[in-house]
């Protein structure tokens, strides 16, 4: 004993301070891995997407989902439609009432087939936000009448088969709001019964409260397959592990995605399992496509915000997921022997019980990997050596490819996922050098790649003069080109009782208030446009379609969307079935500039014109434009225009402020 502790002592004044960890299988396994993912949805993340031409929309979806290429994510996450402001837009249903059903609307079933497209082994996760309101039947709770909406959330799993041929692989049931045990049992009983017992529910996409109702509870605790928490700060509770269940941060991440959101990503990609036991996160959200200046611009694991000029960027996080994702899979396994490092950061060790192996480790500091949330506890990281042992199954190994990132907040030169000499192993070990805010991945697997393309177009702003008409036969998508709904739901509309100019619209089409997740508009408003605009001409013809409450405005400069769209100002122009007209500072239509008389009534198709021009230095700027209903939702509208629908421009010398109506002018 006092010779080992005497060679020791001269070791280490021979220089080696390396710090040791061993790998070994020998002592059994970890929790199964179930594999990275990206939510699109909660809401209309993924908006502009769809508008992209090709090739640049295709080049997106390969970051993100084919394999060996960019983020080769396992696990894509929808959200379930369901006609209101869920963050960042509405989504629509597939059901606007209960009559009726259309697995055609919105861009998710494309997603998803987009995603299946590039890797047929992805896993797909559908997740209600918002429901249409007949499902609460006059209420703003989905679980009065549990048969009823868990008889929603099937046709929305069959619809996806049946239409898309898409296997859901998990479904959720509230989003962040509070569950109701006995809605899970029934949702359970409902899958069983029409065959879909493959179909694992994750509960309760919130806090960890119903981990202690499961143990107490027994009909919860089989109806439950994982139990998904958000923002976990990568810790679990123990009544979690105590169900012995899966356990996923369901939604996780939430961060800009600059550097320090590419540090607190690759923080808790390892460390949600090194210290929590979740084998799954997925990250809010997938993709920032949507207008940067609605809620939490700039989250998601890449940006594709212009369709109209083809720009996109692939960021930082694309390429911290990459080191898990492209190395592991669904179904490999963790090792027993994973763990923080002795002077800051984590490592975790993946097999697939076949020979390979896979090691990620990560050096983070404090202040470069902050998440949105929660608050994160002050820690230290600082430069150390490590030495990795391998025994057992690997111990035979001699050497190992390596995958290397570095974020350089000092020279802003970054490197990421860059492919780097084989590391060599000798009698069962290698060390490495670890300097702070660093990913390593170490890997028997030898088929990673740092996919690439041709720079995409240059950035440049959405065109000072756009128009649509909306004549289009077979759209490709219910929505209309970059329109961004954020209460009720706009889509393509063919009226079949007009021949002539009017054939081609775009509809309001929710006429009774969702059971809603944010605090959506009493108004319905889709917006397009700049955000940075401040004088411009807007010009749409209407058709208001019901009776004396019926209305519709026309607005520019509108400074609020997403979860804040209630409280939207701007210029606002309402024109009334009631024969009436206003203009108001406010979306709520309280702070009135002028009013009167316009002799306006439904039925009858208007051109609506707002100009607005700018008297003082520094304007008021919002987005460019915004359509929506007027006195309450519980009615349609439709827009059309014989030539161009809607007509955007932006000019900077005009001298007045104006609104005129075709029929009679307002003002």
């Amino acid at each position: 004993m006092r010779t080992h502790c005497l060679l020791f002592i001269i070791s280490c004044i021979l220089g080696c301070s390396a710090e040791f960890y061993v790998i070994d299988d020998r002592v059994g396994l970890g929790r199964e891995f179930d594999g990275i993912g990206g939510l699109s949805g909660g809401g209309a993340t993924s908006r502009l997407l769809v508008n992209y031409e090709e090739p640049y929309r295709s080049q997106i979806l390969d970051f993100l989902f084919k394999p060996n290429f960019g983020a080769s994510l396992h696990i894509l996450k929808v959200e379930i439609g369901g006609d209101a402001q869920t963050t960042d837009g509405t989504e629509p249903s597939h059901m606007h009432s209960k009559d009726e059903a259309n697995f055609f609307r919105g861009y998710e079933w494309w997603l998803m087939k987009e995603a299946k497209k590039r890797n047929p082994n992805i896993k797909l996760i559908g997740l209600p936000w918002a429901f249409p309101g007949w499902v609460g039947e006059g209420t703003q709770w989905p679980y009065f009448f549990p048969n009823v909406t868990a008889d929603y959330v099937v046709t929305w799993i069959y619809g996806a088969k049946q239409h898309h041929n898409l296997d859901i692989d998990y479904i959720g049931i509230w989003n962040e709001r509070k569950y109701d045990p006995v809605y899970i049992k029934v949702l359970r009983d409902t899958l069983d019964s029409v065959g879909y017992t493959n179909v694992g529910i994750i509960a309760a996409d919130g806090d960890w409260s119903i981990a202690a109702a499961m143990l107490e509870n027994p009909y919860l605790n089989d109806a439950v397959e994982v139990i998904g928490v958000h923002y976990p700060g990568t810790k679990t509770v123990e009544e979690a592990l105590l169900t012995e269940k899966k356990l996923w941060s369901s939604e996780d991440y939430s961060t800009f995605n600059d550097d320090i959101g590419a540090g607190c990503w690759a923080r808790i990609l390892n460390q949600n399992y090194v210290n929590g036991r979740m084998t799954s996160t997925i990250s809010w959200n997938l993709i920032a496509s949507y207008y940067e200046n609605l809620s939490f611009g700039g989250d998601g694991l890449m940006t594709a915000e212009e369709p109209w000029s083809g720009h996109y960027l692939v960021e930082s996080p694309i390429w911290m997921t990459a080191h898990t994702t492209q190395f592991t899979q669904p179904g490999w396994f963790y090792l027993q022997t994973v763990g923080n490092l002795a002077h800051g950061g984590s490592y975790v060790a993946l097999t697939d019980r076949q020979g390979n192996l896979t090691i990620v480790i990560e050096t983070m500091t404090h202040n470069h990997s902050q998440c949105i949330r929660p608050p994160l506890p002050q820690f230290d990281v600082s430069p150390q050596k490590a030495t990795f042992q391998l025994k057992g199954s690997f111990a035979h190994l001699t050497d190992l490819q390596m995958w290397y990132s570095k974020l350089d907040f000092e020279t802003k030169k970054d490197t990421l996922f860059q492919r780097s000499s084989p590391v060599k192993v000798y009698n069962g070990s290698f060390t490495l050098r670890l300097d702070v805010d660093e990913v390593y991945t170490i890997t028997t697997v030898n088929t990673g790649q740092r996919g690439s393309y041709p720079e995409p177009p240059k950035s440049r702003p959405f065109p000072k003069n756009y128009s649509d008409d909306f004549t289009v036969d077979n759209p490709p998508f219910s929505e209309a080109p970059y329109f961004a709904d954020q209460t009720g739901v706009f889509e393509y509309f063919r009226n079949s009782t007009d021949n002539g100019s009017h054939a081609f619209t775009l509809r309001q089409v929710v006429t009774e208030r969702p059971v809603t997740w944010a605090r959506d508009a009493d108004q319905t408003i889709s917006i397009i446009g700049d955000y940075s605009w401040a004088d411009l001409d807007v010009s749409c013809a209407v058709l208001i379609e019901t009776p004396i409450t019926g209305g519709v405005f026309l607005a520019a400069r509108v400074d609020q969307g997403g979860e804040s769209v209630r409280e939207a100002k701007g210029v606002f122009y309402w024109i009334y079935a009631n024969g009436t007209y206003k203009v108001t500072n406010d979306i709520g239509g309280q702070r009135v500039l002028a009013e009167g008389l316009s002799g306006t009534r439904e039925g009858v198709w208007y051109t609506l014109t707002l100009s607005v021009v700018s008297f003082v230095a520094s304007p008021l700027k919002g987005y460019a434009f915004g359509i929506g209903q007027g006195q309450n939702n519980k009615q349609n509208i439709s827009l059309t225009v014989p030539k161009s629908l809607i007509r955007l421009s932006n000019h900077e010398n005009a001298q007045q402020v104006s609104q005129h109506q075709e029929r009679k002018a307002p003002c």
